[in-house]
């Protein structure tokens, strides 16, 4: 337990620049938690390791802002979606680009890579969904019923429902193998940022900018708890991988929450701001957020988070004891579990259906995709990582694979840890708390040898242990003493071997040389590029601001302002209000 004590339940893994321009978009591989794909304003993609905040990949092709990212469930292939619509699917073994899709109108707002078929889901401002089969590079359903953006995608686990939810406050599950709408739910009181599937029940999760997580029982299409307790809105969350509780990640903390009954387990403060995705691997979760040009990445320790442990049970719970399996296994859910069918390796599925297409890609012009393609390029930055992470000598596939080790906690701040032992050194003096504290600075007190302080501690505790309550000997005493003669008494003004003139200001007459034009530029130039990275990101917020305005009203624009999070933006908002008549 000392050992825990001294030790972070949060930390911040890494920070790093991540593009040339701001950061629109990330998220984490699910499967490992040890992979991270970011896209950017200048319209590449950089896949990047947790663990050496290296960058490994580039993929370059999109002509215009990659706005969407997404890692499908094997960590073998990145989805990408850009400004113009376009949706891209890249092989990260091969290092190539599989396939473009053309099909909407504007800027991806959402993809889903389903889970273990060859299907990918996009959704964009125009309000549309799309449910594209790679092979095929083209879209089977459109879906079309939301009255705003699409905010998120999830597919369920069995693979044959999709869940969407939108700035239009509500959340719609749809039927894949019909094409169309099962239920819509309306709880929500704001727009809707995340929806997560139950990894083994009937149970949907939903969470907005109204500060709460809604909870739907897929059976009885009911709402079955709201989880509030947040003071900022939800930004993503995540099941546990066994489903016993979710994790909700808002701009000041993390929160644990159970439901039936609803109630937070427990709540860690973290400091990732503006947090993107969510991911748990070796008891650990690992979160990411991008701010500007710059990528963070943060670790909880869920060894030392409050969970519940194990399934939902029928009866009383108490929210000081930790859940229990029921003596009878037949009774240990509530719910319906997922059947999902057989599947086969999607990588060799994939191989043996490369070159083959259905007649609606062949009815497609494909001279535009395919001149983007070539142009499409993935650039290897370090070779050995992408060799170990992606190609490694030792994958045998009738063997578990090997689970990477968790990231160490670091310890407490030093400096906190240094005050204490300052504190207790100086209460020495008083008689209580003499014998407690001789122990702990007999072993400082010999390599540290003030002489301020030296009549007031060198009686108790330059002496051996064993006669600390006899008085000190002379021999001990002239021996600690010797140093002091280094000590060189003197009437000067100045330290000794110090130049003073070395920190005062240069003479009036002693000017340096002129800068060069280059120089004198570079200058000039100097915080331009961050400047624009701000100013940039400040106009496309308030475009957002003003468009909430033109559509609704003053109100809607101002909880517009007040959601993304940036003081500057509610400023100029609250501005051009003061100024109307």
């Amino acid at each position: 337990m000392a050992a825990a004590s001294t030790t972070k339940i949060s930390w911040r893994l890494n920070e790093f620049e991540a593009h040339s321009k701001m950061v629109s978009c990330l998220a984490l591989a699910k499967h490992s938690g040890r992979l991270l794909a970011t896209g950017g304003e200048d319209c590449s993609v950089n896949i990047w390791s947790i663990s050496k905040a290296n960058c490994i990949m580039s993929l370059t092709g999109h002509k215009n802002p990659v706005e969407c990212v997404e890692i499908n469930s094997t960590d073998e292939q990145v989805v990408t979606g850009s400004q113009s619509g376009s949706v891209r699917v890249w092989d990260l073994e091969a290092a190539k680009i599989l396939r473009t899709l053309m099909g909407h109108r504007t800027s991806i707002t959402s993809l889903s890579c389903h889970p273990f078929g060859e299907y990918i889901a996009s959704s964009s401002m125009d309000m549309n969904i799309k449910l594209w089969d790679v092979r095929r590079k083209g879209y089977v359903f459109s879906f079309s019923g939301h009255t705003e953006a699409v905010r998120s995608l999830a597919f369920s686990p069995d693979g044959k429902w999709l869940a969407s939810a939108g700035d239009d406050c509500s959340v719609k599950l749809w039927d894949l193998a019909q094409g169309k709408v099962i239920k819509e739910f309306r709880s929500h009181t704001a727009a809707v940022h995340t929806v997560q599937f139950h990894p083994n029940e009937y149970l949907l999760a939903s969470g907005g900018s109204d500060r709460t997580i809604k909870l739907w029982d897929l059976e009885k299409f009911t709402m079955i708890g709201s989880l509030e307790g947040n003071t900022t809105p939800v930004r993503c969350m995540l099941f546990s991988p066994d489903g016993c509780c979710l994790y909700s990640g808002a701009t000041d903390c993390l929160r644990v929450f159970g439901w039936e009954p609803d109630r937070c387990f427990d709540v860690v403060s973290v400091g990732w701001e503006k947090v993107s995705d969510l991911a748990v691997c070796n008891q650990q979760l690992i979160a990411a957020s991008h701010h500007l040009s710059t990528v963070s990445s943060y670790v909880v320790d869920l060894k030392r988070v409050k969970k519940s442990g194990g399934s939902v049970i029928q009866g009383i719970i108490q929210d000081n004891q930790p859940l229990t399996e029921p003596k009878d296994p037949k009774g240990a859910t509530i719910r319906r579990s997922y059947e999902r069918p057989t599947t086969t390796c999607s990588r060799l599925k994939q191989r043996s259906d490369a070159d083959r297409r259905s007649p609606e890609g062949e009815r497609q012009s494909p001279s535009e995709e395919e001149a983007d393609e070539k142009l499409s390029s993935a650039e290897i930055h370090n070779a050995e990582d992408y060799k170990e992470i992606f190609q490694p000598k030792n994958a045998i596939s009738r063997t578990p694979p090997r689970i990477p080790e968790p990231f160490p906690a670091p310890p407490e701040d030093e400096t906190v840890l240094a005050i204490g032992r300052q504190l207790k050194d100086l209460m020495s003096p008083f008689p209580d708390k003499l014998q407690a504290a001789q122990p702990v600075t007999s072993t400082p007190v010999q390599r540290v040898e003030p002489t301020v302080v030296s009549n007031v501690k060198r009686p108790s505790v330059v002496g051996p242990p064993s006669s600390s309550q006899n008085p000190p000997q002379p021999p001990v005493i002239t021996a600690k003493q010797k140093p002091q003669q280094k000590i060189i008494l003197s009437t000067r003004n100045e330290p000794i071997g110090l130049n003073v003139s070395d920190f005062l200001p240069s003479p009036a007459n002693h000017r340096p040389g002129a800068l060069s034009d280059d120089e004198a530029v570079t200058q000039i130039k100097k915080g331009h590029d961050t400047m624009c990275v701000m100013l940039s990101s400040r106009h496309k917020n308030l475009e957002t601001v003003r468009a909430v305005w033109v559509r609704e009203d003053v109100k809607s624009a101002l909880d517009a302002a007040v959601s993304i999070n940036d003081l500057s933006i509610v400023v100029d908002v609250l501005n051009i209000i003061n100024l109307q008549p």
